[in-house]
């Protein structure tokens, strides 16, 4: 069975950050380490099925800077809770599985909704349903209906924050409306 073949312009986005990765990973952007990292990157995206990324064609630089700054402020604030409950608290933490249903099914927001989760302490995507668009958490220090709802309401929250950053136009448009309501 033969597939489909992806065009260079679908594929290009994976081609480009696949050679800014291995850049980064041999931490030398000279141009021939850069060439040879694009013949690589042509050659799995040949050789090894990956889905094209599918871009919903707009990112929007005024809703990335602060998202970026609440992310550092979640980061911070979550480090000092995590070392608190850990040096005072300890084993005495109740921990939760959470599944919180995602608005988008769109692969790249989804991803990035569970990479954001994931580098905040605390809590860890330890699944994802895609067909569903659930993430799945290991969240630290949840005892209550309350604090889980709570939970869910802030991953919905960083859900929406990268919509309004690169969502869809519809998946925008459905943010506004909720806001609205």
């Amino acid at each position: 069975m033969s597939r489909r073949r992806i065009s260079l312009r679908q594929e290009l986005p994976l081609l480009v950050w696949l050679v800014i990765v291995w850049g980064a990973l041999w931490q030398d952007f000279s141009p021939g380490n850069l060439l040879f990292g694009a013949l690589l990157a042509v050659l799995v995206a040949r050789m090894f099925y990956l889905p094209p990324v599918e871009l919903s064609g707009r990112f929007n630089i005024l809703h990335a800077v602060p998202f970026a700054l609440r992310f550092l402020g979640r980061v911070a604030a979550a480090s000092v809770e995590v070392m608190y409950l850990a040096t005072v608290r300890g084993p005495r933490v109740v921990n939760a599985v959470i599944a919180v249903p995602l608005r988008s099914h769109q692969d790249l927001v989804v991803t990035a909704t569970g990479h954001v989760i994931s580098l905040i302490p605390g809590s860890l995507v330890v699944e994802v349903d895609r067909s569903t668009s659930t993430l799945y958490l290991h969240a630290l220090n949840v005892s209550s209906p309350d604090e889980v709802e709570n939970l869910r309401k802030e991953v919905r929250s960083i859900e929406a924050g990268l919509i309004r950053i690169m969502g869809t136009r519809e998946e925008l448009e459905a943010i506004r409306q909720e806001t609205a309501a």
